[in-house]
């Protein structure tokens, strides 16, 4: 009855003549008039419910592993971080002793204050962070501002259940503690580089300080290797955040939402953003001072030298990008990178299960007069101490395959456990060894194999070619000689041909 008198008003205030409407014509009119009222309001509520609820896409488990995923990142930066500096506590005063034997004024002009520095440093990374500050760290990290401001946007969004307003909130908090380690990760480094520098030209002079300091450097690159292991975690296109988040991003409120409140439009001038800020980045020219220092050497561009100078500044632009891509290729991202007096070991900032590795190794024998043709199946696992060496151990099963192909019949012929050394001697071909016990008598089930004393010893030694299959697998052929075939009854093959897989 409402939506009736609604539309009596309308018609009256809008509609001039409105009370010359004959009677036969109103009562048909008012209903019609009521339905497109309900269709408008109809329209209108989806379309605000329709906006909510495309803000409020993101799934409760979502949001909770993306809180874990960045939770298990702060832990790691601040172990890493609080390991490092406990290490060079303990080198520096390696280096204080033995350059007091030496120098002791020297030694105590160049450590006094040392320790109190990295006790410092320990104490900033146990405070707890300062709520008040939003954006803690100092390094535009794309992803980061991403969803620290869709975390921001999703706060503000009206009606958001309580439980999941806590959820974005508990996300938000915990992308502000990451971003307070990452910063103080970066002065801890910055300081690093500092300090390594100075012993290095203060301690030059004495050679035999050269381990010490060596032992320095790889401890400092590995640090700023696993920095940029994290960042590009964080940076992955591929995480669950960007698939979260992927319907948030294109709504035009929260795009608007992000020109003006994002950690990337206080930096620089964004579309519709709130204007950017006018102190440039520390090093960094901007865009005006550019052009103001082209006019004041060439004067206006303007017509063809202008469309010339447009197409210098690309060609420059581009061989700039060749530059930038070599020097992420040798390990180099930023002028704040350390480069390395040492071959760094490429396994070294991995986890204990990234540097396993699984293999398969295959080898037949032909039929004597005592064993039928046979073929060895053995499962390997070793562990990668560097891209150069690595060692592991395994166990084989030896399978009967019969006397021809006349007779073929499947029988167990024996087992084996094994180990293994592989070190690289140049490119693809490596020195393989390895020691091994093998059972080489026919048994119907495992209570026969219990007596160790009827098995025999294998000492190998040979060559490996290694061959990529692939971006991960990995292929090899074998040739090893056995010290100990002479030995073993029935007398052994001296020779073993093998064909391995690294799974």
């Amino acid at each position: 009855m409402c939506l009736i008198t609604l539309a009596t008003k309308l018609l009256k205030n809008k509609i001039p003549g409105y009370l010359k409407i004959n009677a036969t014509i109103s009562p048909l009119l008012i209903p019609i008039l009521c339905l497109l009222s309900i269709f408008f309001v109809c329209i209108s509520c989806y379309s605000q419910t329709s906006k909510d609820s495309t803000a409020t896409t993101i799934s409760g488990k979502s949001l909770a592993i993306i809180n874990s995923k960045y939770e298990k990142l702060s832990s790691s930066v601040d172990k890493q971080s609080s390991k490092l500096l406990r290490r060079l506590q303990k080198q520096e005063e390696k280096l204080r002793r033995k350059l007091a034997l030496k120098d002791s004024t020297k030694s105590a002009e160049l450590f006094t204050g040392s320790q109190d520095a990295y006790l410092q440093l320990q104490n900033k990374l146990k405070a707890p962070l300062d709520k008040a500050v939003l954006s803690p760290l100092k390094e535009y990290i794309p992803s980061l501002d991403s969803t620290s401001t869709a975390m921001n946007y999703l706060e503000k969004v009206p009606g958001l259940p309580a439980d999941k307003l806590k959820q974005v909130t508990a996300v938000g908090g915990q992308l502000r503690e990451l971003q307070g380690k990452l910063q103080s990760a970066n002065e801890i480094k910055a300081y690093i580089r500092q300090r390594q520098e100075q012993l290095r030209q203060q301690l030059s002079q004495y050679s035999d300080l050269a381990k010490n300091l060596k032992g320095i450097s790889k401890s400092v690159y590995y640090y700023g290797e696993r920095l940029k292991e994290y960042k590009a975690i964080i940076n992955d296109r591929k995480k669950l955040e960007e698939k979260a988040l992927a319907t948030l991003r294109e709504m035009p409120a929260f795009q608007s939402f992000f020109q003006k409140n994002s950690y990337l439009s206080q930096l620089f001038r964004m579309p519709g953003g709130n204007g950017g800020t006018t102190q440039a980045l520390e090093g960094l020219q901007t865009r005006a001072q550019v052009q103001a220092m082209l006019g004041q050497a060439i004067g206006p561009a303007s017509g063809a030298v202008g469309v010339n100078l447009q197409q210098q500044v690309q060609a420059a632009q581009g061989q700039l990008n060749q530059l930038k891509d070599k020097l992420n290729k040798v390990g180099g991202g930023n002028s704040d990178d350390i480069m390395p007096d040492f071959t760094p070991n490429q396994q070294k900032n991995k986890s204990f299960l990234q540097r396993l590795e699984y293999g398969l190794n295959m080898q037949t024998s032909g039929t004597t007069n005592f064993l039928p043709a046979t073929l060895d199946i053995a499962p390997t696992v070793g562990y990668r101490f560097s891209q150069n060496f690595s060692a592991g151990i395994g166990g084989g099963y030896k399978i009967g395959l019969g006397r021809g192909w006349n007779h073929i019949s499947l029988s167990n012929q024996g087992v084996s456990l094994r180990s293994y050394v592989d070190a690289r001697l140049k490119g693809s071909i490596w020195l393989s060894g390895g020691f091994e016990y093998q059972y080489l008598k026919e048994f119907e089930n495992m209570r026969q194999i219990k007596n160790l004393d009827t098995w025999q010893r294998s000492a190998l030694l040979g060559l490996s070619k290694k061959l990529k299959v692939g971006k991960k697998k990995e292929s090899k052929i074998q040739l090893l000689y056995d010290f100990l075939a002479g030995q073993q009854i029935p007398r052994g093959q001296a020779f073993k041909f093998r064909v391995g897989w690294r799974l």
